[in-house]
This record gives structure tokens, C-alpha cells and sequence, in this order.
């Protein structure tokens, strides 16, 4: 499709007002963390569920839920009170390659890191100068990987300075910190600047993404991110990812 950045602006707003619209909510991961009201709860529940939103949406959604119930739809109450033992409850959990022993690992450094931080949002506030959130994945990536741990765990945390296009973490930093009213991402992250945010680039959004003129690199990795980030901030500089909507949209609604 050829169309000049005006154009292109309009019809790419036009598909955001769309699709960013509760009623997306019901058959996406984000659907998790809607079911909380508590910061924490959110912030967790909407930390595995997009740690395991790859394969079937469906999927997604069913293993999601069962996490939670395993928690007893209490996510933050079991993650800072639960002991060794009180691990077992994920037994026999699998999500692809997902499994209880990296949930196991997951909940533990989970508490440690609501212990020393108090939340998800500081450990994932960037510092003041900063342009965009590659960095701070990096320092997450090894913050939580701190501890010993097994390597088959490992790949469930993206890492960019693996190359990574870390969709996942991108995914969950837009649904934290983007507030624009409409219903769909949480916005309960106040600390950090949606300017910051980077598309969650994945095989619909990047198929899109080249359609449109958007990007040229053929592999969906960081190299990607940062070629997407910077057409996306030419249409709207304080607000890019709000184009995940229309990207997302258009690829898996309208096979674009």
C-alpha cells in the first residue's frame, strides 16, 4: 500500500480508534490482569500472562487463568507469602515450554524483588535521560537472572542484548504505563513515559509494519524494534505504541 506519511497517519489512527476498544479486551492475554484491581495484582498476573502469550490466543488465556487459580486469584498475596512448599500447587503446569519448574523460579524471584523494590514499576523505571526501554529490559534481564537458576529458564525473560525484539516485556510495559482512557491498556504505571515504549513486534505486526512501508529489515528482532521505533515516533512522538492497536489489528483481524 502506497501512501504518503499523511495518509498513512490518518488510515493508521483510524484502525488505533478501532481496535483500541474494550471490547478487543475479551480475547487477548491483557483480559488477565483486568480481572484485578489491586496495583500488584495487576502488575503480576499481567507479568506471566504475557511470559507465556505466544502460540494460540486461546491457549494463552486458559494456561493464564489457571496461574492465577493455582494462586488462589490472589497473585500478590501468594507471591510475597508463600513458602518453598506452597510451590508444589504448580506442579504439572506446562504452557509449551513453560513448565512448573521455571513458574517455581519465577514466583521466588518474584518475591524477592517485591521484597527489596516494593514493586514491578521501580525495578522497570528507567533513568532520567533515557530515550527508549531496550536498556532497562537488558538490566532486567539480569536482575532477575541474579540468583542461580536453571538455564532452561532463561529464554522466558527476552534479553535485547541478545538481539532480541523481547515483544513479551514490550507487550507488558505498554498495557502498565500507556493511559489514554480508552479502556484497554491499565495505565497503572505512572513513572514511566509512554515516549519510551517500543511496538511489541511480532509476525502480524512486522508483516504490517512492512506493508505499509514501515520497515524494511526482514527479521522481527531488535535491530526491527529500533527501525519501527523510530517511523512510529514520526507519527506520534509521545505516544508511538498506541500503533501496536492498528499493526495487531490489521494483521490478525483483517489479514492485512
Amino acid at each position: 500500500m502506497e501512501l504518503n506519511q499523511e495518509e498513512l497517519k490518518a488510515f493508521l489512527d483510524e484502525k488505533v480508534q478501532q481496535y483500541n476498544h474494550p471490547s478487543f479486551i475479551a480475547t487477548d492475554p491483557i483480559s488477565v490482569p483486568h480481572a484485578y484491581s489491586k496495583k500488584e495484582d495487576i502488575e503480576i498476573s499481567g507479568f506471566f500472562a504475557a511470559t507465556i502469550a505466544w502460540g494460540n490466543r486461546k491457549s494463552i488465556l486458559t494456561n493464564a487463568t489457571k496461574l492465577m487459580e493455582r494462586m488462589d486469584h490472589a497473585p500478590h498475596d501468594f507471591i510475597m507469602n508463600h513458602t518453598k512448599a506452597d510451590l508444589d500447587v504448580f506442579d504439572g503446569f506446562v504452557h509449551r515450554t513453560f513448565q512448573e519448574a521455571d513458574v517455581k523460579y519465577f514466583a521466588q524471584r518474584l518475591q524477592q524483588l517485591y521484597m527489596e523494590f516494593g514493586s514491578l514499576e521501580k525495578v522497570f523505571t528507567p533513568h532520567a535521560n533515557a530515550v527508549h526501554m531496550h536498556d532497562v529490559l537488558i538490566d532486567f534481564h539480569n536482575l532477575f537472572f541474579a540468583i542461580p537458576h536453571q538455564k532452561r529458564t532463561v529464554k522466558h525473560v527476552a534479553n535485547p542484548a541478545k538481539k532480541s525484539a523481547a515483544k513479551r516485556l514490550h507487550m507488558f510495559l505498554r498495557w502498565m504505563v500507556r493511559n489514554d482512557n480508552a479502556g484497554v491498556d491499565l495505565g497503572i504505571w505512572k513513572n514511566i513515559s509512554p515516549r519510551l515504549l517500543s511496538c511489541p513486534l511480532d509476525v502480524h505486526s512486522g508483516n504490517v509494519a512492512r506493508a505499509l512501508g514501515l520497515l524494511k529489515r526482514k527479521q522481527n528482532d531488535l535491530a526491527a524494534v529500533q527501525e519501527l521505533d523510530a517511523a512510529l515516533r514520526k507519527l506520534d512522538p509521545n505516544d508511538p505504541v498506541k500503533y501496536d492497536f492498528a499493526l495487531f489489528g490489521l494483521g490478525v483481524f483483517e489479514g492485512f
